[in-house]
């Protein structure tokens, strides 16, 4: 019995490992307390570890080619997402959220994360039954997102006022606000809200409606990151699949990738500022992802043009990845050296 084009085994395995995966994270995270280097980095290399035994075990029970097909997609997904991170890095400064609890945050996002990866991966895949033409959409959106990408590089963007972010305002609409943090509290019972604003002297806006909960400004932060990650998989999505039109290929590599992103947000916290040359990676696996949908596109509608092998397109990205965080550390070198 087959699901998603997979033995039923490796479905339950792959659901099983990222329920547990995230039931280990809560538990380990179930303090509130700052994220050190040394923790971030160890988790990271956890992450990756578990992500390198389930494509493991793709390549002993389903073939090289698969295996090659999920460790490209990993790897895609995985480095994509920085530029998210950064972003996510823009809106906590914003909201003044502490570090002790930004674990939390990211941890609610990721869960919203894989629920709305599967809707678009279910929607993605299915388009592409649509034909060559399909394939050519996903071409300019990714080749369009690395055009913008490198238009970032050329100015200093000033830093977004998210009180105008489409989520604020719909959070807003639908609940009252209490205007500062409390704890890592997502929401406040009205009656609680009533009897602390009246404590502590403190005006909260919309306090009368009816809504039976006050939304704190941890709870904004939160779906502001959860519409920036919807709007990132609108990049993401079609260069992962690019890679494989297997819903549980992609599927796994996109979940399997956003599971060490909150450990690798603390990383990118720290050495952000060393990995000058990563954008510039990523820009260029974007054209290649775009080129590589083109060509598939062209061959699928003329019969010319060629496909990339799995162990090929691996290989190209590995090899763009590595130069551009070698790049990045010699020329962080020579700037601690001048």
């Amino acid at each position: 019995m087959e699901h998603l084009g997979f033995p039923t085994e490796t479905v339950v395995i792959f659901a099983v490992t990222v329920a547990l995966s995230l039931f280990l994270d809560l538990f380990a995270h179930k303090r509130d307390a700052d994220v050190t280097l040394k923790s971030a980095s160890l988790w990271t290399i956890f992450w990756i570890a578990v992500s390198i035994a389930f494509g493991i075990y793709l390549y002993f029970h389903h073939g090289s080619d698969m295996a090659s097909l999920f460790f490209t997609g990993y790897v895609l997904e995985k480095v994509l997402s920085v530029d998210n991170l950064f972003v996510i890095m823009a809106i906590f400064s914003w909201f003044s959220i502490p570090e002790a609890f930004r674990h939390r945050v990211l941890y609610w996002g990721v869960l919203g994360a894989i629920v709305f990866r599967a809707v678009f991966v279910a929607i993605g895949t299915g388009l592409l039954a649509f034909g060559p033409v399909v394939e050519l959409i996903f071409a300019g959106m990714v080749g369009y997102t690395g055009l913008v990408m490198l238009r970032k590089r050329k100015q200093e963007e000033e830093l977004a006022d998210y009180s105008n972010h489409i989520a604020f305002r719909g959070v807003r609409r639908f609940f009252p606000v209490w205007p500062r943090l409390h704890g890592h509290d997502f929401f406040l019972t009205r009656k609680r809200a009533a009897e602390e604003s009246a404590r502590l002297g403190l005006k909260v806006e919309g306090l009368g409606r009816k809504a039976p909960f006050v939304a704190t400004p941890l709870f904004l932060c939160l779906v502001i990151i959860e519409v920036s990650d919807v709007m990132f998989a609108f990049d993401s999505v079609p260069a992962v699949i690019a890679v494989s039109r297997e819903p549980l290929i992609i599927y796994s590599a996109m979940i399997f990738a956003i599971l060490g992103l909150r450990s690798l947000y603390f990383v990118l916290e720290s050495l952000g500022r060393y990995l000058i040359h990563l954008e510039k990676a990523v820009v260029v696996l974007l054209f290649f992802i775009a080129a590589k949908l083109l060509l598939s596109a062209l061959k699928h509608a003329l019969g010319i043009g060629f496909e990339l092998s799995p162990h090929v397109s691996l290989v190209v990205v590995l090899t763009v990845l590595a130069v551009g965080v070698i790049a990045s550390l010699v020329g962080a070198a020579r700037r601690k050296g001048v």
